[in-house]
């Protein structure tokens, strides 16, 4: 396509936004609604008996979001808020007609509860609409939490203390929240904070919200969360909370892929601290000492098909509160900073942590991030981050970065960035500019090689437009960040017309008017000259959508363009050649709603593929029957025939929970593939004895599946011949000031 008409595309899908469609208009003039403070203790069950609950005012005026936009929900919610001295207690009462046909199969902490009825508290403590905190939980009482960072950023591997309890009767179930005040950050002296409350009624696909209700806005959406008062009484109070630790290991001997022994058995001990330290009320340091992530899930193993490198998220706690204020650049793309290069080496291997430090939060209009980590080991690197960020207008915000890694031999490899986003309302609607400059000095390449990306969003219901152009030069190399391509210029882009037609069973429509586009050329080429492109990706949805019962369907059509300049290994045994490859492929896909007992995805893609055909068969399935046991098993495969040869990729996983109450649950976790030959075991028993301690059992293992070794799996010797074996037991206790 012609680059040039993407600026143009993109304003008529602007107009076309903000002139010829009719949305409700949102009253942003309401009166703040004003918690009391309690003098009496308040016992977290959910019955709300204390007399507070009674005097204080009721919350009713939900407004579903989905399926009609602006209606009034059709199941009544009720909301009280109280606080005392030290934690935020928020009562949510969720009527419903048929209380038989509530969904509630979760229990585990921080499971996906999007297959639940569920409630979902936000709270915007600074009432900056920069950031926040989500608090979720189902009538089973499981509890799921998250930070919002900037516009959409959800981390949802952050875990705050607080507590939920929750209760049934005949005509509704009722949730009650209590979050302590020091889990949130508050301006001291601000009488006034922001929240929002969203409730997903399951059966329906019924989502009613208090404030924020526009198809265009959401619950993430900060600009339209409701005031909350009672706030400017807060002490400035410092509150020290430690965490320390004891490990012990027990090492299997590790076998080569042969079956050959190559290290014997062995135990180990280990202990360590995590502090987390106020150092000022809008203020946050958190120490780490001798750290250990054993507990940590296993990432999931993936045939990676393309000659790029996979992005992998970040799993381990101590990098993951505010780990949004890093954020410069575009994530899983190019990043200055990915914490993930910080204790881990390229196969993602350990690598010791000594001591590390971070600093995080507000001072008025500037967000503050320091970082410094000390690794051990064959790596002995220092690595530290810097970063300042000043609010603009309602929501803008301008961010400057500084890295730094130095190590024994290698001196400092260092880099800087400067990261501008820009959401902005036009007429109503959502219209993103946003730009990013980043620049890196290393032993890579002279001087200082730099990386830019020029972008706008219009993230909206009707039409849905982005556009972004990048340049990267070839000597960018950021050391403690993340980098898919370097060397080239690239644009990408969709229009997305999502119509709802209202028959047919069908909610709404996913179609693109022009194909989304991804294309790449080098540093010589140009982008509206295809014969100097090295790779593109345009992708047609001939026809998607969702349906009312929550099903979800596509059929695309995609062109790709691969053009290698030197010879790479597609899969074991099988090498692509240098040139230009074009091809064509179609997909169809189906994905059921997660909130059915038993729910299942199914994808099959066949055509054209590097001078000659593949087809690829993906399929999942969940089952979440109710009671404690939940199962999921997902299987791919790729069958090709190509001139350099003819491959088979099979992937495997799956997942067994069974969690006995919202406190205690085993998981396990199977993974296959065909491509490293080889199996491997994730088991893991969790315990919360209180909110704050943690006790784990976990077994790691990996097996062979070499059809050629006698111990291969699942052969008898192989229990006795594992590639790795560890046993690890766990506790963690939390003190507080």
């Amino acid at each position: 396509m012609n680059v040039r008409w993407v600026p143009v595309m993109t304003l008529a899908a602007l107009r076309l936004t903000a002139q010829d469609v009719a949305r409700p208009q949102i009253d942003t003039q309401r009166s703040a609604y004003r918690t009391h403070d309690s003098k009496e203790q308040i016992r977290l069950n959910a019955k709300f008996a204390e007399p507070i609950w009674h005097d204080v005012d009721s919350i009713t005026d939900f407004h579903q979001r989905e399926p009609l936009e602006g209606a009034p929900a059709t199941e009544r919610t009720v909301v009280k808020i109280v606080r005392d001295a030290g934690r935020l207690y928020i009562g949510v009462r969720a009527y419903d007609s048929e209380m038989r046909r509530i969904r509630s199969v979760q229990l585990r902490r921080d499971a996906d509860l999007s297959s639940d009825d569920n409630v979902t508290v936000l709270i915007d403590s600074y009432r900056d609409r920069r950031g926040a905190f989500l608090f979720r939980t189902n009538p089973n009482g499981a509890m799921w939490d998250a930070q919002l960072v900037g516009l959409d950023n959800v981390n949802d591997n952050w875990n705050g203390i607080w507590d939920v309890a929750t209760r049934r009767d005949s005509i509704s179930w009722s949730a009650e929240f209590a979050i302590p005040l020091s889990t949130l950050r508050f301006n001291p002296g601000k009488d006034v904070i922001g929240l929002n409350i969203r409730r997903m009624i399951r059966r329906k696909n019924e989502e009613v919200l208090w404030r924020s209700w526009g198809r265009s806005e959401g619950i993430e959406n900060l600009l339209y969360t409701g005031d909350i008062a009672g706030f400017g009484d807060i002490r400035s109070e410092r509150p020290i909370e430690l965490r320390p630790y004891v490990l012990g290991r027990l090492v299997a001997p590790s076998y080569d892929a042969n079956g050959e022994r190559i290290d014997a058995s062995n135990t180990a001990g280990k202990v360590g601290l995590d502090a987390k330290i106020a150092l000022a009320p809008t203020l946050t340091s958190d120490l780490t000492l001798n750290t250990d992530f054993a507990q940590v899930e296993a990432d999931q193993q993936v045939i990676n098909l393309t000659r790029f490198p996979t992005f992998f998220p970040e799993k381990r706690e101590f990098f993951l509160e505010s780990s949004g204020v890093f954020d410069v650049g575009t994530p899983q793309r190019t990043q200055l900073f990915y914490s993930r290069r910080i204790g881990l080496d390229s196969t993602g291997a350990p690598v010791p942590i000594l001591a590390g430090a971070r600093v995080y939060g507000k001072v008025s209009q500037w967000g503050i991030g320091l970082l410094d980590v000390r690794t051990g080991g064959a790596e002995q690197a220092n690595d530290a981050v810097i970063r300042v960020g000043r609010d603009l207008l309602d929501r803008s915000t301008v961010v400057g970065m500084l890295v730094n890694r130095s190590r024994p031999g290698a001196g400092n490899e260092s880099g800087a960035g400067l990261d501008i986003d820009l959401p902005l309302l036009v007429n109503g609607y959502n219209v993103e500019p946003h730009f990013w400059l980043m620049g890196t000095r290393t032993g890579v390449a002279q001087g200082t090689p730099v990386a830019w990306r020029v972008s706008t969003d219009v993230p909206n219901d009707l039409i849905d437009a982005f556009v972004s152009l990048y340049s990267i030069d070839s000597g960018f190399n950021p050391t403690i960040g993340f980098v898919r391509r370097t060397g080239i210029r690239e644009t990408t882009g969709h229009i997305d017309f999502q119509p709802r037609p209202g028959v047919l069973g069908i909610r709404q429509l996913d179609l693109t008017p022009i194909p989304s586009w991804d294309i790449i050329t080098d540093r010589s080429g140009m982008l509206g000259r295809p014969s100097t492109w090295q790779t593109a990706d345009f992708e047609s949805h001939v026809l998607a959508g969702t349906l009312e019962s929550g099903d979800q369907f596509e059929v695309n059509v995609r062109r790709e363009l691969d053009a290698p300049s030197e010879p790479f290994e597609i899969f074991r045994g099988t090498t692509i050649e240098p040139g230009r490859y074009w091809w064509t492929t179609a997909d169809v896909q189906y994905q059921t709603s997660t909130g059915r007992p038993l729910s299942g995805e199914a994808v099959i893609s066949s055509g054209q593929f590097y001078g000659g055909h593949s087809t690829t068969v993906e399929l999942g399935a969940t089952f979440r029957g109710g009671g404690h046991l939940i199962a999921a098993s997902t299987y791919s495969v790729t069958t090709a025939r190509l001139s350099g040869g003819r491959f088979t990729a099979a992937e495997a996983t799956s997942r067994v929970e069974y969690t006995f109450n919202t406190r205690t649950g085993f998981l396990g976790f199977m993974q296959f593939n065909n491509e490293s030959q080889r199996i491997d075991f994730n088991l893991r028993f969790h315990w919360i004895p209180t909110i704050g301690d943690d006790v784990y059992a976990v077994w790691n293992s990996g097996y062979t599946t070499d059809p050629l070794v006698p111990s291969r799996f699942p052969s008898r010797r192989v229990i006795s011949h594992p590639l790795n074996g560890a046993l690890i037991l766990k506790a963690v206790h939390r003190f507080s000031s």
